[in-house]
């Protein structure tokens, strides 16, 4: 019976420590730092058609550190369950003129970009579906501020901002 209940008792401070570990991994990835694969044509050429990995952080845009420039990780208003990696080029207040359509026309438009909202988008215009089709991004859908490239080596290091 001894022998049992020190398996037991072993058992449980193993469990206990895995769990801490669970969620030390669970909070820092969701509040602190993520280590994100983005890819598509829209960012391109700041980041690979094929693929980069990069580390995004959940601090700067809670604490209001992202501004006109940066590189963000959002969350799609089209599609909640997708994440969209687009670089912001407004802030509220801010005026935006934007081509409508730059593969087809020169038509532009302008818009002052609401309050609590922001303006994104891709750094490839002629393949990037962004705030052209759906309007200013509330500030609430910004995950992440993308910091660093980490993958491919030879574009390892920093976006600056």
């Amino acid at each position: 019976m001894r022998q049992l209940r020190s398996i037991v008792k072993e058992a449980v401070a193993q469990a206990s420590i895995v769990a801490k570990f669970l969620c030390f991994v669970h909070v820092t990835d969701s509040y602190l730092l993520s280590i994100t694969h983005v890819l598509g044509p829209s960012m391109f050429p700041t980041l690979n058609i094929t693929g980069d990995v990069v580390v995004v952080g959940h601090l700067s845009h809670r604490l209001g550190k992202v501004g006109s420039g940066d590189l963000v990780l959002v969350r799609s208003p089209l599609d909640p369950t997708k994440s969209l990696t687009k670089r912001i080029v407004a802030m509220e207040g801010d005026k935006v003129t934007f081509f409508l359509d730059p593969t087809r026309n020169y038509s532009s438009r302008s818009v002052v970009v609401p309050k609590g909202h922001v303006w994104i988008q891709g750094d490839n215009l002629y393949a990037s579906r962004d705030l052209r089709h759906f309007g200013p991004l509330p500030y609430g859908l910004i995950q992440g501020k993308v910091l660093l490239r980490i993958w491919p080596p030879n574009g390892f290091g920093s976006f600056g901002q």
